[in-house]
């Protein structure tokens, strides 16, 4: 399966009581599949990242939550963006994935990265390590789980893990999709083009071109045809019908996280906005064809950081982001 249109749940902290927490999540995850969205991803994480709020704000697990709403949706790809590795042994998180395959009847993608978040290592106890390590135990762990997804036995005596012939059983599938999410133009990009099927670009719009000229030359180091590499591009984004509206729930989002707007000089605003496309449908389609789409990446992954919960604004999304990565509307939609 392609993957094209991305919808991510970026927080849970939107209901008043816990027990209304999972129906909540899951009409958000009905209402983006049937608005378009190919794939709903959920974070790997256990504190809320920064952006979000507070480190002790509500944080669900992801592969409980994930498998719970397999039995909720019937096409909608699910995934991680993306599992840190640091806190997730790789033949376990092979296992974990292809089990939720199972459980979906084939929609799963197994989604990873290097890790970020020293703070939640630390506190749960994992080791978290200098950059150069977090990406030494990545691409170990990569030398364990792509072939366990499919159908190998790894034999891998690592410095950071270890496989002596890991069952991975039952399967349902040999292609199951292997997602990275990240923006390192050495490293990351390296490790896609030698193992993944997609690639979610992190960065600012400005850096795009080079991002995807660095995915060019590391497909071509291993004589990949780029072309069969897809990319997405990770979208913060904020949509109503009221452009005003919107705007105003950026500047909410951008003080939850500890920036007044207000108190910014105007290259100090520029830099705090320059990842989020915020608007009316109009004004979003023209930021993404002007920002992101022309430089050739071909999907994108929309994260609403404001209203990923209303189901309204999840509808205006799909209607307004589907045509621009070429996914048609469902029969008897309009757009």
């Amino acid at each position: 399966m392609s993957i094209r249109l991305g919808y991510h749940i970026p927080y849970f902290h939107h209901t008043e009581t816990v027990t209304d927490l999972f129906p909540a999540l899951v009409a958000q995850v009905r209402a983006a599949e049937d608005s378009r969205f190919d794939l709903v991803t959920t974070m790997d994480h256990f504190y809320q990242p920064p952006l979000i709020g507070p480190p002790d704000g509500p944080m669900l697990e992801a592969y409980t939550l994930l498998g719970a709403l397999a039995a909720a949706t019937h096409r909608v790809q699910l995934s991680t963006m993306v599992t840190g590795i640091g806190y997730r042994n790789p033949a376990l998180l092979a296992k974990m994935v292809t089990t939720l395959d199972v459980i979906s009847q084939g929609r799963a993608v197994l989604g990873v990265g290097a890790g970020w978040h020293e703070q939640e290592h630390r506190e749960y106890g994992y080791e978290f390590g200098t950059v150069a390590e977090r990406f030494g135990r990545f691409e170990e762990a990569l030398g364990v789980m792509v072939p366990m997804l499919r159908g190998a036995r790894p034999r891998v005596e690592g410095r950071w893990f270890r496989a002596e012939g890991a069952i991975n059983e039952p399967r349902l599938r040999e292609d199951l999709p292997l997602l990275i999410g990240g923006g390192g133009e050495k490293k990351t990009f390296a490790f896609a083009a030698r193992h993944a099927d997609h690639l979610n670009i992190i960065c600012t719009t400005s850096e795009l071109p080079q991002k995807m000229a660095a995915v060019r030359a590391r497909c071509a180091e291993v004589g990949r045809d780029p072309a069969t590499l897809q990319t997405s591009f990770a979208t913060p984004l904020i949509i109503d019908e009221d452009g005003e509206r919107a705007r105003k729930l950026l500047e909410e989002v951008l003080v939850r996280s500890g920036v007044n707007v207000a108190e910014l000089t105007d290259s100090e605003r520029a830099a705090a906005t320059d990842r989020f496309f915020v608007g009316t449908p109009a004004e979003v389609t023209q930021q993404l064809q002007e920002r992101v789409l022309c430089h050739g990446v071909n999907g994108l992954m929309a994260n609403m950081l404001a209203n990923a919960h209303d189901p309204d604004a999840i509808a205006l999304a799909g209607r307004t982001l589907a045509p621009l990565v070429g996914l048609a509307p469902e029969a008897g939609t309009t757009t």
